[in-house]
């Protein structure tokens, strides 16, 4: 039994080691890529096999195969490519005027605990009501054009920005601030000194968030009233059953969505090095 046991220690330690080795042969950035490739090959397939077996409806469900030739066909019009650049548009400058004025207010009402807790109540109200149910609100006030779809991704992402930059100014380190009081510091330079820096890991943090709330600004504009955009080719195709040009406006969608998301992540890598620097470091022990 004995002689039994100590055989079978080292095969499990030969099993485990050949294990470790194929997950760090994955655990690279190529290694992902592929696995997530293959995982949305698989489900394509699984799903065109189960259209051509009859247990997935293509009338109801749509087909890859049928997705993949309206890809191509909306592709050679130009019109998916003219609709992505209008949402696009509307989505980023949504997001950057949000981003921007929901940030600085937050940052502004570290000056007045007075005020800040003046407004709280107001920011949580606001907050707490879907911004989806101002649409016909904002399509009146604003008309179908630009401004309405633009205005709808400003109301997604402002708050978002401006409850996330006061709380990181609140969290602010403390004990500097008082430090830097004590040697002489105003309140500005402690601000701008103290303050701004800490609070820029959450604010750029919130851009990831904010930048898919500002897709969904547009594309509510869009479902609402619009000529153009995914969100009006979502709707049109839907409106006429047509589920392979809805399922190409989603899939459309998160494409944006994942190359927007990327390019914040290279934002905050550029701006923030030092932030990679103590996470790979933290990784490593």
């Amino acid at each position: 039994m004995t002689m039994t046991i100590q055989t079978a220690a080292p095969v499990r330690a030969k099993r485990k080691l050949k294990l470790a080795r194929k997950r760090a042969t994955f655990d690279t950035t190529l290694g992902r890529a592929f696995l997530q490739i293959a995982a949305v090959a698989i489900f394509f397939a699984l799903w065109e096999a189960g259209v051509h077996a009859g247990y997935v409806s293509a009338f109801l469900m749509g087909s890859p195969s049928g997705i993949f030739a309206t890809f191509y066909k909306l592709i050679l019009s130009g019109e998916l490519l003219a609709d992505s650049w209008i949402t696009l548009f509307e989505a980023i400058l949504g997001f950057v005027i949000g981003t921007i004025f929901g940030s600085l207010f937050g940052l502004a009402l570290w000056y007045s605990v007075f005020v800040a807790k003046l407004v709280e109540p107001f920011i949580v109200a606001i907050n707490s009501v879907p911004k989806i149910a101002l649409a016909p609100i904002v399509v009146l006030w604003f008309g179908t054009g630009l401004i309405s779809k633009v205005a709808l991704a400003v109301s997604l992402t402002a708050l978002v920005a401006l409850i996330a930059a006061y709380q990181a100014a609140k969290d602010a380190d403390v004990d500097l601030q008082s430090l830097m009081i004590s040697m002489g510091a105003d309140k500005h330079q402690v601000f701008w000194k103290a303050v701004v820096p800490s609070t820029l890991p959450a604010i750029i943090a919130t851009f990831r968030i904010n930048i898919g709330f500002g897709l969904v600004g547009a594309v509510v504009g869009e479902f609402i009233s619009s000529q153009r955009g995914l969100g009006h080719m979502i709707f049109l195709a839907s409106s006429l059953y047509d589920l392979n040009s809805v399922w190409v406006g989603l899939f459309t969608l998160m494409i944006l969505g994942f190359v927007l998301y990327y390019v914040i992540d290279i934002i905050e890598r550029t701006s923030l090095p030092w932030k990679q620097a103590t996470t790979s470091h933290q990784i490593q022990v």
